[in-house]
């Protein structure tokens, strides 16, 4: 999503199919999943996460939540893997996106470059091997519905 978009209102839309990780009735993260058939830069279905966005000034325990979330929901969708982008306004060996992909790689996310993402914006690219996590329902209870063919997609399916 462009780094001008109005987050709060694309949430409100009551045709984006969103996902919320609460914890006591606090919504920590929310963000988009979808079932795409493969991004510009990606080979083969996938689940692609769009518009993640986490509270401001938590833990890395929340993007861990969604790693682990998002990459069972995928197997659980019989799709091998999940790509999302975040946005990269400089090189990716430059603080602070370079730390940010340092703690993602070490949960797992895979880079795969950088260049212009869905939105137009510069983004760093990221791949996630989907996995099933059986005993994952003791942290997260999953309350949604199946991702569907993302709406700007269905033309090109």
């Amino acid at each position: 999503m462009s780094a001008q978009a109005d987050v709060p209102a694309l949430f409100r839309d009551p045709q984006t199919r969103s996902a919320g990780l609460f914890e006591d009735g606090k919504l920590l993260a929310c963000m988009v999943p979808a079932r795409d058939p493969g991004l510009s830069w990606g080979e083969g279905p996938c689940l692609r996460l769009g518009r993640v966005h986490t509270l401001p000034e938590q833990s890395d325990d929340i993007t861990r939540l969604i790693t682990l979330w998002a990459s069972d929901l995928a197997a659980r969708q019989s799709l091998p893997l999940v790509r999302a982008e975040i946005l990269a306004r400089h090189a990716l060996q430059a603080e602070p996106i370079a730390a940010l992909l340092r703690r993602l790689t070490d949960m797992g996310w895979d880079v795969r470059g950088s260049g212009p993402g869905r939105e137009g914006d510069r983004v760093a690219r990221l791949e996630l091997a989907a996995e099933h996590r059986p005993r994952l329902s003791t942290l997260i209870s999953c309350q949604t519905h199946a991702p569907h063919l993302a709406a700007d997609d269905r033309s090109t399916a």
